[in-house]
């Protein structure tokens, strides 16, 4: 590596965990965010640096206007898709998007939300994050997207409304939704119904994203009854051997189910008022490369 390459990488990698989180957050995948970073580093390595007074802020503008442009690609694509789209899933002990140590960051990486941001169109999924994860201004924002504070404002007005629509069906805490999802498996392996039913709000809805590759849902199972069926149906004993780790992913309790012959899901709920109101469960094996 040259001089020049050497000091490139340098500047990039002393930023690398907040642009990594930022085009994760923006597009809900690590292997896309991973392919940004790389195309920022070589679009970095090619502009005269000695001329951009604020690498930060220049670099999270190219990974912005980067992920923007997959996330259009990928949203005119999503047809071919089979079956439910989630977001990838990512280890977050420790988490390679730098500390979460503020209740926004930490929120900002969850499956419930990224999966309501996949509903936003990309302005707005851009704004939202830079504004409500990243605390940035609407007036540095707008040099990002190259619209107005004021643009930038309503975009974000627009985006929270949508966003509130949905929080209310996750406001559990933590520890409230780790002792639901500890309680969900063991009904489900137990085959017990009735346990699973009260477990789950009667508007709850389950996703389960096996891409094609393995078998899973195509479409939502909705309603608590349906929900507590499908899963004792799959957990419930006798079934092949399998085991459950406990894991933190993308900041939040979830677990990894592996079965007998290999095939992986993860599992991660979102909760409120003491009932599992979303059900998450990722078993494309492209999607699992991260979590061991």
């Amino acid at each position: 590596m040259t001089t020049e390459a050497a000091d490139a990488a340098g500047a990039l990698q002393a930023h690398r965990p907040m642009l990594l989180g930022l085009a994760y957050r923006l597009l809900g995948s690590r292997h896309d965010a991973e392919d940004v970073l790389q195309e920022t580093y070589l679009r970095w390595l090619g502009v005269d640096r000695t001329t951009v007074g604020e690498p930060r802020r220049y670099l999270s503008r190219v990974v912005t206007h980067l992920a923007l442009d997959r996330l259009r690609a990928r949203q005119s694509g999503r047809e071919t898709y089979v079956g439910t789209w989630l977001p990838e899933p990512v280890p977050t002990t420790p988490s390679p998007f730098g500390p979460l140590d503020r209740a926004e960051l930490r929120d900002s990486l969850s499956t419930a939300l990224l999966h309501v941001l996949e509903r936003l169109t990309p302005p707005e999924r851009a704004v939202y994050v830079l504004h409500t994860a990243f605390e940035l201004p609407y007036a540095e924002i707008g040099e990002i997207l190259d619209r107005s504070a004021a643009d930038c404002r309503q975009l974000h007005h627009r985006a929270a409304a949508r966003v509130r629509q949905e929080q209310r069906r996750f406001t559990a805490s933590r520890s409230e939704r780790e002792r639901l999802l500890n309680a969900f498996l063991a009904a489900a392996q137990d085959g017990d119904l009735a346990t699973l039913t009260g477990l789950v709000a009667s508007d709850a809805i389950a996703w389960n994203d096996g891409g094609g590759r393995v078998r899973a849902a195509l479409n939502p199972v909705g309603g608590a009854d349906r929900i507590a069926r499908f899963y004792a149906g799959i957990y419930g004993r006798p079934r092949q051997p399998r085991t459950i780790e406990q894991i933190e992913l993308n900041g939040e309790p979830a677990v990894v189910i592996t079965r007998a012959d290999g095939t992986r899901y993860t599992l991660t709920i979102a909760a409120a008022d003491g009932q599992i109101t979303r059900i998450y469960v990722v078993g494309n094996p492209t999607k699992l490369q991260s979590v061991d």
